[in-house]
Parts: C-alpha cells; structure tokens; sequence
C-alpha cells in the first residue's frame, strides 16, 4: 500500500520487480482488494493498482509525515484522474520509485532529509544517498516555477554527486533545452550554493537518465530528430550524463554509482596492464594500452564522454579500447564504428564479486 501511496498509481506489471514471491504478493493483492484497501483500474489497456479512500485514511493517520504530501489536497496522486497521460506519467514514477528502492536508495519522506522543505534544509551534508521527487523539489515554492516544463522525474543526492533524473521508457520524448538548463541551474543553485554547500559543488552535478532496455541510449547517441530536442545530453550541457537500464542490471549499477569506493576498486582492476591515464590528451581517456592507444571506463554509460571519446577517435584517426559490461557492449558496438575495440566485463562476475550476490539477469 505504501508504494502505491506515493505513486497514486502502481502499474500492474512492475509487481515481478519487487522481491517477493508470486505467490505471496498474489496473496497479498488478494486480501487487500478483499478488505477494500486496493483496487485494479483498467483502461486503455493499461492496468494499475489504486487506494481506496480507506486505504489513504490509514495510512495518514499511522504516517502522516511520510503521506501527507502525497494523499491529501490536490496532489495528483491524490486526486487521480483517468487520462492516459496523466497515468502513464505515475507509472514512470513508480517505476523510478522501484528502481530506487531496490538499489537501497531511501525514497520515503520520513527516512531522509527534508532537503527542498521552504523553511530551508535542517541539515549540512547527507550520511547517503536520497532521491527526491520533482513534487518535493517544488515544495520550495515559487522559485521552482522556472522548472515547470522540465522532464525531470527527480533529484538523486548521492555522496558525491547530484543527478537530474529522467525517466525516458522506451523512446525519445520531446524535450525542452531551456527548460533543462534551468532545472539544472536551480538544483546547482539550491544544492550546491545554498543548502548543502559544504557537501557538493558544481562540477558535481550530472544528469542520469533511465530507460528500458538499451535502444533509448542508442537513439540519444545517434538521433538527428530535431523534434526530440536530445541533443544536450551528449552536447556538452552536461559533462556527465548517465543512462542506465529499468531493470535488474540498472539496480546494480546504480549502486554502484551511489559508491565512490566501489567504483574507484572496479577502476583500479581495470587498469592493470595499462598505463595511467592522461588527463591533458586530446582525447578522453580514463588509461593507456601499452600501444599508447586511449582507453575508457564507459561501464556507467556517460552519454557525453562516450560521444566525445567516439568523436575524438575519428578525429584524430586513431584506434581505442572501450570497456563495458556485456550486456552493453552491442549496443555501444553499433555506434562506435571500427575504430573502438569493445572490452566486455561479464556482468555476473561483477556484481558476485562486488556486491556478493548473483541474481539472474534479465
């Protein structure tokens, strides 16, 4: 019920993402549904689970400061509406939600720091990572009015960095440049300059986009469709901007983005065999082979330093080494052309020996 709460609406085929038995969760739905806690909306073809009035009484009164926001006056999750728009843009929440979830990234209101509060925030730096919803970004007040034509699904703070996070699905969305720059100027502004100065600067902030399945991070890389406005995630706008998947392997990797120590020990395995990297080439490159030929980390999918090692390749006519996970490495195979030797990291090996566990991938 709680996820559902700060949703509005669960999507139906998200359930298989959640850590629990068929069985149990089947059990579960079952007596909620029975109790009138729960009930499925169908239309459009497109299903999901939505609180009753009881439902959202509950849990005001046993959480008020985790639901409030959510279940009370006229919050979209709280007065639903039946357009499929409207619904789909909840779904795309919820999935966030889930991601963030199962990557151990707190989401709840009462289980992090009240960054965006309009009182200001009560705290100086955060003891781990937090995602915040645009809603409670808005929370602000009318400063945050310069942002209401950006996409972005939220903010994640993590210890060393601060992430504009979209949700893409599975295509290109028409974008607003402008209104991107200035959602990012007010989360450089807010987070960097104001309330948590002691922790972040500037150079920090990066943009992180989530998709399902891969082809989304292929069109980004190489659309000429003027009408979707992608261009400034691989411009320039954002030195880094990172696209993960909307799956199992996208929860990893996520952990392993919200963990500097994590990905300092991955990059230090890396580079054995090769040469430091040298920050002043002309090309990007995170180390040396032994021919003097750049090398890049592109594990994370940096959209703009992929498209800029890509880039600086061709133009100087030289050859590189590109080291992924497997499962990226097709993907990346497509656009980085003959002069880019793909190194592929096998994604079970990885996450058995990094985060010791192995789970099937998807």
């Amino acid at each position: 019920m709680e996820l559902t709460a700060i949703c509005g609406e669960l999507p139906t085929e998200i359930l298989p993402r959640l850590h629990s038995s068929t069985n149990y969760l089947d059990n579960v739905i079952r007596l909620l549904k029975s109790d009138n806690l729960l009930r499925l909306y169908s239309k459009d073809k497109v299903k999901g689970y939505r609180l009753s009035k009881k439902a959202k009484d509950f849990l005001l009164v046993q959480n008020p400061d985790r639901f409030e926001l959510y279940l009370s006056g006229n919050a979209e999750t709280n007065l639903l509406k039946s357009e499929l728009v409207r619904r789909l843009r909840l779904h795309r929440l919820a999935e966030m939600y889930v991601l963030m979830m199962e990557a151990d990234i707190p989401v709840y209101r009462d289980l992090k720091p009240d960054v965006f509060s309009p009182d200001g925030c009560a705290v100086s730096t955060l003891s781990g990572p937090a995602f915040y919803t645009s809603r409670e970004i808005k929370q602000m007040g009318m400063e945050t009015v310069k942002i209401s034509g950006s996409r972005i699904a939220g903010a994640l703070l993590t210890m060393d960095g601060v992430y504009l996070t979209y949700n893409g699905g599975y295509g290109l969305a028409k974008m607003d440049y402008r209104a991107e720059q200035r959602a990012k100027a007010l989360l450089t502004s807010t987070v960097c300059y104001e309330r948590l100065s002691t922790q972040y600067k500037a150079e920090q902030v990066a943009g992180l986009m989530i998709g399902k399945g891969l082809a989304l991070f292929s069109d980004i890389l190489t659309s000429t469709d003027s009408t979707a406005r992608c261009f400034f995630l691989r411009d320039g706008s954002y030195e880094h901007f990172y696209y993960l998947t909307n799956d199992h392997y996208g929860e990893v990797l996520l952990k392993l983005l919200c963990s500097k120590a994590k990905r300092a020990a991955l990059n230090s395995v890396l580079t054995q065999g090769l040469k430091p990297g040298q920050p002043g080439l002309s090309i990007v490159n995170d180390a040396i082979d032994r021919d003097g030929n750049p090398v890049l980390f592109g594990y994370l999918l940096d959209i703009p330093r992929i498209n800029r090692f890509c880039n600086g390749l061709e133009l100087h006519q030289k050859s590189g080494t590109l080291i992924c996970f497997d499962f990226q490495s097709e993907a990346l195979r497509s656009f980085c052309g003959s002069r880019v030797q793909i190194q592929a990291i096998r994604f079970d090996k990885f996450e058995g020996s990094f985060f010791n566990q192995k789970k099937q991938s998807p």
